[in-house]
């Protein structure tokens, strides 16, 4: 596993909400929702660090919510190492805390089908705030230590997101900073990394084009961060949702 508490992917955890079956106008308001998606990536790249050799990849996952909050899940990409499998399986809580403030609590399971001592499991915890057009969310994950794929290390990752709706346009922009800290060369040179971005997504019907500029603090001395795939890169995405 290579650089995998600084190096997965974004989770594309987050999609639009729709039924599953349309309902008549007698029936009752369902309490579940099923909503998914399918993307393709010009780099998959999580806190910073490519997980497909910096070549494309495609994604997609599904959710199921109940009202209370209580939502489970699943997403997938292919990636560059291992058997060229990510399947990642996830489920919490979310609510509404008080207008404008949503809490979510919940954990990931990371799987590589195929790959034997790599699974990892990583407890999160996030606040999201909105204020008219733009949304701030502040989080945390932390990969308790004991798991034979971390070489039985731990590892956090502490991170603020930042979005924009552009008024009287699809088009929002973004801003991403984040700070991983391991016990173990697995958070990079030095077991603490800094990762960033700023991007944009433009939105038309069901689908959201998106591209970003992300980088990382790691060392360039004697090509290292090019080799790790930590190096400055622009990101284009497109994907559906449903």
């Amino acid at each position: 596993m290579r650089n995998l508490l600084t190096g997965l992917s974004a989770l594309a955890l987050a999609t639009a909400a729709t039924p599953a079956f349309a309902q008549s106008e007698t029936d009752p308001p369902s309490p579940i929702t099923i909503s998914g998606s399918a993307t393709v990536v010009s780099d998959y790249r999580f806190r910073g660090f490519s997980q497909s050799n910096e070549k494309a990849a495609i994604q997609g996952g599904f959710a199921v919510t109940h009202d209370s909050g209580l939502y489970i899940g699943t997403w997938g990409s292919s990636i560059g190492f291992n058997n060229g499998t990510e399947i990642d399986v996830y489920g919490g809580f979310s609510k509404e805390l008080t207008p404008g403030l949503t809490g979510d609590i919940g954990a990931t399971l990371y799987l590589y089908p195929g790959s034997s001592n790599t699974s990892v499991i990583e407890p999160y915890a996030s606040l999201t705030g909105t204020l008219g057009p733009a949304s701030l969310k502040g989080g945390v994950a932390w990969a308790p230590s004991g798991q034979v794929s971390l070489g039985k290390d731990s590892g956090i990752y502490v991170y603020g997101d930042l979005a924009v709706g552009v008024p009287t346009t699809p088009i929002k922009l973004k801003a991403h900073l984040g700070y991983a800290e391991s016990d173990s060369f697995l958070g990079g040179a030095d077991g603490k990394v800094i990762d960033y971005s700023l991007g944009a997504e433009l939105n038309w019907k069901a689908l959201t084009l998106g591209i970003a500029y992300i980088n990382t603090d790691e060392p360039t001395a004697l090509g290292y961060k090019k080799s790790i795939g930590a190096d400055g890169a622009v990101v284009f995405s497109i994907g559906a949702a449903f």
